[in-house]
């Protein structure tokens, strides 16, 4: 094997110009998707993590039926006090969670004593929220955070409404809302800050103090509709879901049914889909890879055979097995495959490193100045380097075959 090794090496230098092209070429698709397998992975992430970490939460906790309805955000589908300590002990049970908040959410009127319009409100605990959204305060357009997200009385108003209704900060407004009883209660704020708008479930939601919620909707008890949960690790997000589904799903309601429903940010949050676009990609870059590797060494191994017709037929003269003859071949296809892929990947990390020292900067909606951070893993280098080998050995088979089926002395008639 180490003398087939040696010939197949010998053979590549001999056609120095096709083999550095060849090999170009395997490089160029190499590095091509691991650059862009790099950087989407770096936007796909800074994405989920502006979504999970200024609203969502990885994963959310409802009564059954809550997501369904939320458009109605309706109260009588609240989590008592029971419900609420039997889904906290469950969640500080998980070494996976880094933090939740308990939400009430409502829709009511919000006036300027000049006009009214509709309003949804987030009902908080600022301290839990901050955990389990460490984000939300760089949405704040105006205002300041200071040592709180909030106080009771005050509330944090999203910038569609407040330009819509010229809302400014420190100004007083009204909130009116209907409770599960149906009876209206209101209750006046200071605008703390104005939020910027983001695209999905909660990107136009105001913020108040969970006392003030209780306070308006008359709630006598610790009742939520909402627990929203973030992880120490996003990728534990299905085992997490899972743990959260044996564990409390044994509690049934009245009816028979499981009591609670666990949804993750990509059951919430219509950004999922560009994720998985970008994934879609992802595929037909590498698809691409192949078709460029496959047709780069199956050419490469065609013309090696047509060339060296007399030369096979000489060999296989001299005792050479057909056996050893595709192996000689396959090796040169090996070969070609291990060489573009390594200098693909040198390549690639030597750009990734300078990416970031000079990172990309970019403006997604409001937000200016956002920096890509990409990063290769280690497992996407080797799934690449593994693809472009085997490809390339695939590639080099019918070729090979035909070489070591050749009868030598028809081979070694021709010129």
């Amino acid at each position: 094997m180490h003398s087939i090794a040696q010939i197949a090496l010998r053979n590549l230098l001999r056609y120095k110009r096709r083999t550095l092209l060849t090999s170009l070429l395997i490089t160029i698709g190499v590095l091509a998707v691991l650059l862009f397998s790099s950087i989407t992975g770096a936007f796909k992430s800074l994405m989920i993590g502006q979504i999970t970490d200024s609203m969502l939460g990885h994963l959310q906790v409802h009564k059954r039926g809550y997501v369904a309805s939320i458009d109605n955000l309706p109260l009588h589908m609240n989590l008592g006090p029971q419900d609420m300590e039997a889904i906290e002990k469950t969640l500080n049970s998980l070494p996976e969670v880094e933090a939740y908040s308990a939400r009430i959410k409502f829709g009511g009127m919000f006036s300027n004593f000049e006009e009214t319009t509709n309003i949804r409100l987030n009902g908080v605990d600022p301290a839990r929220e901050i955990l389990a959204a460490p984000l939300l305060p760089t949405r704040m357009l105006q205002g300041d955070i200071g040592d709180t997200l909030l106080r009771a009385g005050e509330i944090l108003v999203p910038e569609l409404l407040a330009k819509g209704m010229q809302v400014k900060l420190g100004d007083t407004v009204v909130i009116v809302a209907t409770n599960q009883d149906g009876s209206v209660n209101a209750k006046t704020f200071t605008v703390r800050g104005i939020l910027e708008g983001i695209s999905g479930p909660g990107g136009r939601d105001g913020y108040i103090h969970i006392q003030d919620a209780q306070e308006i909707l008359r709630i006598k008890k610790n009742e939520a509709n909402e627990y929203a949960v973030r992880l120490k690790n996003a990728e534990a997000l299905e085992r997490v879901e899972a743990a959260l589904a044996e564990a409390l799903g044994g509690e049934l309601s009245k009816q028979g049914a499981p009591k609670y429903e666990f949804h993750t940010w990509e059951k919430l949050s219509p950004f999922y889909n560009i994720a998985r676009m970008i994934d879609v990609m992802t595929v037909f870059i590498k698809l691409m890879l192949v078709a460029i590797v496959l047709v780069s060494v199956m050419n490469v191994m065609i013309m090696a055979v047509f060339e060296r017709i007399k030369e096979i037929g000489t060999i296989a003269a001299i005792g050479t097995r057909p056996r050893q003859i595709l192996s000689l071949f396959l090796v040169e296809g090996l070969s070609l495959g291990i060489v573009g892929s390594a200098i693909g990947t040198l390549l690639s990390l030597a750009a990734i490193v300078v990416l970031k020292i000079y990172p990309i900067s970019y403006d997604f909606g409001r937000q200016k100045g956002l920096l890509l951070s990409p990063t290769l893993d280690p497992g996407e280098i080797i799934a690449v380097s593994l693809l472009v080998v085997l490809i390339s050995v695939l590639a080099s088979l019918q070729p090979a075959y035909k070489a070591s089926r050749m009868e030598p002395v028809t081979a070694m008639r021709q010129i």
